[in-house]
């Protein structure tokens, strides 16, 4: 490994503490957000893992236009950029290695570099998506955790670039590899580890690497880990090869299983609650409610509702209220707003939208940034797809999300990161 360029970066306070019982288990869901500052975006889908941008400020009437702050070249993937603090973090490939990437948030300059050799034979079927890394780093504590797409999982030093510590894998990794995001949660970053048909969610020491506990099963899928709050219990919610688990995250017991495959063996969903219940989707699956509650000491799931009409394939939604927004793989791409209490479909786009969106939220605005390089920002309220700007932002694809912070949007395309200002 490599480092270089070294600076400061004081990290932000209010990062959540040892995990040790219940209540702090419980503090952590209260806090949702505590991993940086009200503006961080420190990790996959933001501060809760959900897509939502709790301090984003959009002004009113929104611009024209969007300025441009800077555009830097820092290599391929589709990692969203990690913002802390005054410091943007970017996962890529640069040649044979994967690097992790400081860069001063305002001016792009670098601060540090830090890379290792990440060789790995690219399943044929994934070849037109490129080598990755897919996966974004997690910040927390002062600490970069980041996801190889060999399998590896590494600890940087934020402020330095410096390795505290590193998973070298298991030697197998999914069919179309990596990309799953890990999850921290005090003293512990969870993860499944593991090849296609086998493998095992874990809980590594934050600080040394070392596992806390191991919940032994089939194989990752490509979705990230959520922690939810389920009739009364924490627990950690991940999708696998073939099904969809709850597991204690203090122990690692697996609480709960759902079998859950897709025809294309790619499950790449983030699991979203509402109310108490999950809400559960995937390719070829439509979209499903249901609500996963203890009798007699016994797990058990039961449906509370299912729609066929639209289905999510690696496009993850976002929820305004109850309100949940989406784009459907059925039709070419077609955007959807679903009442998340019903099930009823409240309205449908034109077909042939998009191939991929990444979505957000911010108050009473939602953004999509398609994968053409186009950032559509609409209006929450509004009963129809009806974009209130469509903003270009790259000249290349853009299948990594945004991250949103400020009146900041930092963009990763292809080779770029590039920072837009709202203004």
């Amino acid at each position: 490994m490599t480092t270089t360029h070294s600076t400061s970066l004081s990290p932000p306070a209010g990062a959540l503490r040892r995990l040790g019982v219940p209540a702090a288990l419980g503090a952590a869901l209260l806090l949702g957000s505590a991993l940086g500052a009200a503006e961080d975006w420190p990790q996959w889908r933001g501060p809760s893992r959900t897509g939502v941008a709790e301090n984003f400020t959009a002004p009113e009437p929104l611009p024209e236009r969007l300025t441009e702050r800077y555009r830097v070249s820092v290599g391929l993937g589709y990692a969203t950029p990690v913002v802390v603090g005054g410091r943007v973090f970017q996962y890529a490939r640069q040649d044979g290695d994967e690097v992790v990437l400081a860069l001063d948030a305002e001016t792009g300059e670098e601060r540090w570099k830090a890379g290792w050799p990440a060789p790995f034979e690219m399943h044929p079927a994934a070849r037109s998506h490129g080598p990755g890394p897919k996966s974004t780093p997690t910040y927390a504590d002062g600490r970069l955790f980041a996801h190889g797409m060999d399998g590896a999982l590494t600890a940087l030093d934020a402020e330095t670039g410096e390795s505290l510590w590193r998973f070298p894998g298991t030697g197998t990794t999914p069919l179309y590899h990596t990309a799953m995001s890990p999850l921290v949660l005090g003293d512990r970053v969870i993860l499944h580890v593991g090849g296609h048909d086998e493998g095992a969610l874990t809980a590594f020491d934050a600080a040394t690497g070392e596992p806390h506990w191991r919940a032994e099963g089939d194989g990752p899928a490509y979705g990230s880990p959520m922690l939810f709050e389920l009739d009364g219990a924490p627990q950690v919610v991940v999708f696998t090869q073939d099904h969809l688990l709850g597991v204690d995250p203090e122990t690692g017991e697996t609480l709960w299983r759902r079998p859950f495959t897709t025809p294309s063996d790619t499950t790449s969903q983030t699991p979203l609650v509402h109310r108490g219940s999950v809400i559960q989707n995937g390719r070829g699956h439509g979209v499903t409610s249901f609500r996963a509650a203890r009798t007699d000491g016994e797990w058990d799931t039961a449906d509370e509702w299912s729609v066929a009409q639209v289905s999510l394939h690696m496009a993850n939604p976002v929820a305004y209220g109850a309100v949940m927004f989406g784009l459907s793989h059925r039709n070419s791409g077609q955007y959807f707003a679903l009442d998340l209490d019903s099930g009823s479909v409240r309205w449908t786009s034109a077909p042939r939208q998009a191939e991929h969106a990444s979505l957000a939220l911010a108050g009473d605005l939602w953004f999509s940034l398609e994968d053409d390089g186009e950032l559509l920002v609409l209006d929450a309220r509004a009963d129809e797809f009806r974009p209130l700007r469509r903003y270009p932002v790259a000249d290349t694809a853009t299948w990594g999300a945004p991250a949103l912070s400020g009146n900041r949007i930092f963009v990763k395309d292809e080779n770029h990161l590039t920072l837009w200002v709202m203004e």
